[in-house]
């Protein structure tokens, strides 16, 4: 199964701060239009704070038509006045081009006027404008001062992503006890991507104490928020009996609600319990649905696994070229048991045309990561095609490599037909560079190209 993996997120959260009016009943409602004419006359005789109320209510479509570029009127006409609310709104406007044209240096403006009076929300969002590079020259140290400020006032986003900070070092000088602090203050408010993160934390005693139990407490908090990566997490400690009781059934829940969000990795894991009947009734169909899903947003042990599927027909229609397709994206990413099969594939002339130097190709890089029968079949592919001593000593060095480190019988056969095709002194020289292989403990063993 997939491990656990870090993946921290900083995303753009669009706040509209104002006074939100409350829905009116219809015994009420010729006391909100009474109202609304009195905001309109107060605003247009320049009551900053009406001016701020009827954008905010023109922005929501609250009494009225909703009109995105009335809004903007009467924000702007509050922001020139000072209102800080109104001035954060405006920028947001003019951040995502609604009610006007989009234009991200009069967002940045706008976010500026209000931060320099301490409006956290300006704050935080003239921080993300400097962290990501849009309005303004990207700048970290400029990004984590707007977030320290928005933090310091409780500004749950701000402190995430000083968190997020502190974690790697960006902009300030890396602190993973800070980080801990900012996510933890973030995750009380409930902050999904910091009760996230801060799970983590415990979960790698990074900035913290190792705690498996505290680890799955912040997961769940935000799993139950919805949070994909939390829930995919969850169901790992479900899956592994990590912080919790094993329990797969459990683990399944979990890794299907990440799943439908589109978490390639539960995907896998989803797909890996139905082809296994782990948790569930074991179903081959079904885990070719979910692996296929994971395939597609490039997860390698899905691909191969399905690669494999559509090889052996199983759970879908017998089909190499497919399989070959799926192994050859797995491949490329470096899984070494799908070099092995698509050398295979190659070695054999299924699914693909035969061809020597590709299956030796692929035979390699899997034989490289310690993939024994890969090792096996490139020292057999050798010696099936040597036409040189080189060839020979290479064929010997991998098969050596296969039979120590890898435990293949059939290879202790293949060195001894080796053996015989060789002279004493060549004999000699392939057995100091296994030698020097065996110092290495059959790791990172090269076969030097010299002439014999």
């Amino acid at each position: 199964m997939s491990r656990l993996v870090i993946a921290i997120f900083v995303g753009l959260i669009v706040l509209h701060y104002g006074i939100e009016p409350r829905v009116a009943s219809s015994d009420e409602n010729i006391e909100k239009s009474e109202a609304l004419t009195q905001l309109f006359e107060s605003a247009e005789q320049g009551d900053v704070d009406a001016q701020h109320l009827l954008g905010w209510i023109y922005d929501n479509g609250e009494g009225v038509a909703q009109d995105h570029q009335e809004a903007a009127k009467w924000y702007r006409l509050a922001a020139e006045q000072g209102n800080t609310s109104a001035q954060n709104n405006l920028g947001l406007m003019y951040g995502i081009g609604k009610g006007v044209a989009q234009d991200h240096q009069e967002a940045a403006k706008w976010y500026r006027l209000a931060a320099e009076q301490g409006n956290a929300s300006a704050q935080y969002n003239l921080g993300l404008m400097y962290d990501i590079g849009v309005g303004v020259d990207q700048n970290r140290r400029e990004a984590a001062k707007w977030y320290r400020l928005a933090a310091e006032q409780g500004d749950a986003s701000a402190q995430h992503n000083l968190g997020w900070m502190y974690y790697n070092g960006e902009g300030v000088d890396q602190n993973r006890r800070e980080a801990e602090k900012w996510f933890r203050l973030a995750a009380e408010q409930g902050d999904a991507l910091a009760q996230y993160n801060l799970g983590l934390m415990y979960y790698n005693e990074e900035g913290v104490d190792q705690n498996q139990g505290e680890a799955e407490k912040w997961f769940r908090l935000a799993a139950e928020q919805g949070n994909a990566s939390a829930q995919y997490n969850l169901g790992l400690m479900y899956y592994n009996g990590e912080g919790v009781d094993q329990n797969q059934r459990e683990a399944e829940k979990w890794f299907r609600l990440a799943a439908e969000q589109g978490n390639a990795s539960a995907q896998y894991n989803l797909g890996w319990m139905y082809y296994n009947g782990e948790g569930v009734d074991q179903n081959r169909q079904e885990a070719a649905k979910w692996l296929r899903l994971a395939a597609e947003q490039e997860n390698a042990s899905a691909q191969f696994i399905l690669g494999w599927m559509y090889d052996k027909g199983e759970g879908v229609d017998q089909n190499q070229r497919e399989a070959s397709k799926w192994y050859k994206l797995a491949a490329k990413q470096g899984d070494a048991d799908a070099q092995f099969a698509l050398g295979l594939m190659y070695d054999n002339g299924e699914g693909v045309g035969q061809n020597q130097s590709e299956a030796a190709k692929w035979y390699r890089l899997a034989a490289e990561q310690g993939h024994a029968s890969a090792q096996f079949n490139l020292a057999l592919l050798y010696f099936r095609n040597y036409e040189s001593f080189e060839l020979l000593r290479r064929a010997y060095l991998w098969s050596s490599i296969a039979a120590h480190s890898g435990g293949i019988l059939e290879s202790f056969e293949l060195l001894h037909k080796i053996e015989s095709k060789l002279t004493e002194s060549q004999l000699e020289i392939v057995k100091q560079t296994v030698h020097e292989c065996e110092k290495l403990n059959w790791r990172e063993c090269e076969v030097p190209k010299l002439s014999p």
